[in-house]
C-alpha cells in the first residue's frame, strides 16, 4: 500500500501516458507496483479459499446429515429435534449459505487494480518498446533468436526472455496504422526529419558502427601521445594537495576524461532529487524553435540549480575549479535517465549559424563547452560516440568527460558532433553542465580557429 501511495505522487506530477518506456529509473518503480499487485492478489486468494472452505464444511456436514436422513424419512422427522432443525435450517442458514456464497472478496483487489490501472504503460509505450528492441537489433546486430531467448551480454537478467514474434506483430500493426493516415501520416514523417543534415541516412551508419565499437580512427601513433596524470589546474588550492585524475580520451578534438569526481553519496542524492521531476526529453525544432519531443532521443531528464541542495552546489563548483572556467553563467544542471534502448542520435550541443535564436533568451553566448557526468555503469552499449571524428567514450560510474564545443575565435567546433548510443543492458544515467561563453573571456587564450 506504501508503494501505491508513492507510486501516484510520483507519476501524477511527472509521468504522462506514452512517455514510462523512456526512463528505466522511472520504470523501476512499476516493479514495486506489480509487486503489490501481486501481494494484492494472493489477499484475494485466501480470502477466496478462505470462503469456500466454510462453504465446504458446510456442504460435507449437510452430506452427511441428509444421506442419514433420507434412508428413513418419516423416522428421521419423527424426531422433533431433527424436525425442528430441518425447519431452520431451510429458513435461516441456508439464507445464511447464500450470503456467503455471494459475499464479494474481490473489492479490495479491484480497487487497488483501479487505483494502479490509470498510470500503466499504454499502446505508445508497448509500440515505443517495441520500437527499441528493433533499433537495438540493428544498431548492434544481434542475432534475432538469441535476443528473443533472452541471451543478452548480462546474464542476470531474469527477464529478458520476451516474445519477438509478438513485438514484430506490434511494429507491422504500427506501420499499417501510419499508413493508413494517408497524407497527415507523411506530413507528420516531414515535420520529424525537417531540419536533418542531409547526410544523416550515411551518418547513421558511422553512427552505428561506433556503437558496436567499430570504425574508430585512432592510429598507434596518435594513441602514444595520448596520457594518463594528475591535474591540479595550475596549482588550484582545491587541488594541490589532492589533484584529480585526468585522463586523455581523444585529441581532435581534445575530450578529457576526470576519474573519480564524484562520489557514489553524491551520485544517488543527485538521482533522488532529480527522479520526481523526470521529463520527456525533447529537442529545439530548428524551424519553429519549439521544445518538442522526439523519436531519436528516448530519455527523461531533469533540471537542478545550484540553490536546491548542497550537493548540486559543490558539484558546479568542482566543474568551475577543474575545467577554471566560470559556472555561474552556465545552465542548470542536467540530469538525464534514458529508457528501454535509450539513445540520443548525433547532435551538436552549440548553437549553428542556421539557429540564431538559440539560446537567445539567456544572454550569456553560445555553449563553450560540455560537462558530462557519467552516474552508473552500463553493461552493454550506452557509449558517447563522436561520429565526425570516429571517437568512442564509454560510460563509466563516478567519471565525467569534458570538450569544447567552440574553438577560441567563437566558430563552432563540427568536430564536437556526438550521439549517445542505444543502451543495450542496464539503466543509464548522465547529468549535463553547458557552460557558456559569458565570464570566460579571461578563462580560455583568445586566438584564431584551431587545427587541432
Amino acid at each position: 500500500a506504501g508503494w501505491m501511495v508513492i507510486f501516484i505522487l510520483l507519476f501524477s506530477s511527472s509521468s504522462a501516458h506514452g512517455d514510462i518506456f523512456t526512463s528505466i529509473g522511472q520504470m523501476t518503480d512499476l516493479l514495486f507496483v506489480e509487486k503489490d499487485l501481486v501481494s494484492s492478489l494472493k489477499d484475494y486468494i485466501r480470502a477466496e479459499e478462505s470462503k469456500l472452505e466454510q462453504i465446504k464444511k458446510w456442504a460435507d456436514k449437510l452430506d452427511v446429515l441428509s444421506a442419514a436422513a433420507t434412508l428413513d424419512p418419516e423416522a428421521f422427522l419423527g424426531h422433533p429435534v431433527n424436525a425442528f432443525k430441518l425447519m431452520k435450517r431451510l429458513n435461516t442458514e441456508w439464507g445464511e449459505l447464500e450470503s456467503l456464497v455471494l459475499t464479494d472478496t474481490s473489492h479490495a483487489f479491484i480497487s487497488n487494480l483501479t487505483i494502479h490501472r490509470q498510470h500503466f504503460p499504454n499502446d505508445e509505450d508497448q509500440t515505443g518498446a517495441a520500437k527499441a528492441l528493433t533499433r537495438l537489433l540493428e544498431t548492434y546486430r544481434l542475432d534475432t533468436d538469441t535476443f528473443s531467448s533472452g541471451e543478452l551480454p548480462d546474464p542476470t537478467h531474469q527477464r529478458a526472455n520476451g516474445n519477438l514474434k509478438y513485438f514484430e506483430f506490434q511494429l507491422a500493426k504500427q506501420r499499417k496504422a501510419e499508413e493508413s493516415e494517408g497524407e497527415e501520416g507523411e506530413a507528420r514523417k516531414r515535420r520529424e526529419t525537417r531540419g536533418r543534415p542531409p547526410d544523416y541516412l550515411p551518418e547513421r551508419k558511422k553512427y552505428e558502427q561506433l556503437c558496436r565499437g567499430e570504425g574508430i580512427r585512432m592510429t598507434p601513433r596518435r594513441q602514444s601521445r595520448l596520457f594518463c596524470r594528475y591535474h591540479d589546474n595550475n596549482r588550484h588550492p582545491m587541488y594541490v594537495i589532492g589533484p584529480v585524475k585526468q585522463e586523455d580520451e581523444w585529441d581532435r578534438p581534445r575530450i578529457l576524461r576526470y576519474h573519480d569526481i564524484v562520489s557514489d553519496a553524491e551520485i544517488e542524492r543527485v538521482k533522488e532529487l532529480a527522479k520526481p521531476r523526470l521529463r520527456r526529453a525533447t529537442i529545439s525544432n530548428p524551424v519553429t524553435g519549439v521544445l518538442e519531443p522526439a523519436h531519436y532521443r528516448i530519455s527523461k531528464s531533469a533540471w537542478l540549480g545550484a540553490f536546491e541542495h548542497p550537493v548540486v552546489d559543490r558539484i558546479n563548483q568542482r566543474i568551475e575549479d577543474v575545467t577554471g572556467l566560470d559556472v555561474t553563467t552556465a545552465e542548470e544542471l542536467q540530469v538525464a535517465n534514458y529508457g528501454v534502448g535509450g539513445q540520443y542520435e548525433p547532435h551538436f550541443d552549440f548553437r549553428r549559424k542556421d539557429e540564431p535564436d538559440a539560446f537567445e533568451e539567456l544572454g550569456t553566448g553560445n555553449r563553450i563547452a560540455t560537462w558530462l557526468l557519467y552516474m552508473s555503469d552500463v553493461p552493454a552499449g550506452g557509449a558517447t560516440v563522436f561520429t565526425d571524428v570516429g571517437a568512442a567514450v564509454w560510460p563509466k560510474k563516478g567519471t565525467a568527460v569534458f570538450w569544447y564545443n567552440l574553438f577560441p575565435s567563437g566558430e563552432g567546433d563540427d568536430r564536437t558532433r556526438h550521439a549517445a548510443c542505444p543502451v543495450l543492458v542496464g539503466n543509464k544515467w548522465v547529468s549535463n553542465k553547458w557552460i557558456h561563453e559569458r565570464g570566460q573571456e579571461f578563462r580560455r587564450r583568445c586566438g584564431l580557429r584551431e587545427t587541432d
